[in-house]
């Protein structure tokens, strides 16, 4: 018997579930963080840290939008969710019973979260690393409204994401906050708001190639280089890379930045 509601599934992928996974939607995951396992963090070892990243299936694809600002942002259409391993379908499957297991029992979810805070701990000791943990790896969670109490509870472990939504509270200490560009017309009141509150700033550009200094006259650097963003200073620009959908990228998410436009405003 399936222990998840997927009637808003879309048909497809309802068919999928029932026909070839039916078995892995009948119990719960047994963990939710991929620890040293991606390119994304991985290069922040090189810096002693050691990150613990959640995947979860953006956007709507899971019935419910788990990225507020996307539609306006137009962000979903180029989602990283695609790039790299993302992009096979037991990789998808799998970040979509996570995000129905978070919507369907967050309290059973909550304690698995924090058992995987207390994973990642354990194994940043051995390594004698620094222990990071990043919620959203591919989606928007307002995280500090519902897991305030573990960020309390583990002030030593440094939290971050990227996020769309300039609102967000940037004074909890151990939670990091990137605001997340998009050159979408209808986007620019909500990078304006980023503007004034002097948030780091991610964009993503075209081609790794012609890295512009600056970009809406900020700082720009580079920030494939590692995913560590609280090390980073607020006010600048982190010039990112497309990758997986996002290099076909035309909505204004993806910044152009050849020799015709190099991205600086």
């Amino acid at each position: 018997m399936l222990l998840y509601d997927i009637s808003k599934l879309d048909p497809e992928t309802q068919n999928l579930i029932k026909n070839d996974y039916y078995d892995l939607f009948t119990r719960f995951p047994k963990n939710l963080f991929s620890i040293g396992a991606d390119t994304k963090t991985v290069k922040g070892q090189e810096l002693n840290v050691l990150t613990g990243i959640q995947y979860l299936a953006p956007y709507r694809i899971s019935g419910l939008n788990v990225c507020a600002s996307a539609g306006v942002a137009k962000c979903h259409i180029g989602c990283l969710n695609t790039a790299g391993r993302g992009k096979f379908t037991s990789n998808q499957i799998a970040r979509l019973r996570k995000t129905l297991f978070m919507q369907q029992y967050p309290k059973t979810y909550k304690i698995l979260f924090r058992k995987e805070i207390d994973r990642l701990i354990r194994k940043a000791e051995r390594m004698n690393m620094q222990p990071m943990v990043r919620p959203n790896g591919t989606s928007d969670i307002r995280y500090e409204l519902f897991m305030s109490d573990i960020f309390q509870d583990y002030p030593n472990v440094q939290f971050y994401d990227y996020t769309k939504l300039p609102n967000r509270p940037l004074d909890i200490k151990n939670y990091d906050l990137t605001f997340s560009y998009s050159g979408v017309k209808e986007y620019q009141p909500l990078v304006n708001k980023a503007l004034e509150r002097n948030m780091r700033m991610a964009v993503v550009f075209r081609y790794k190639d012609n890295q512009p200094k600056t970009f809406m006259g900020r700082e720009v650097i580079n920030g494939d280089k590692t995913d560590i963003r609280p090390y980073d200073k607020q006010g600048v620009i982190v010039a990112l890379y497309a990758k997986g959908d996002a290099r076909n990228d035309t909505t204004g998410f993806v910044v152009s930045n050849n020799n015709n436009n190099n991205g600086s405003k």
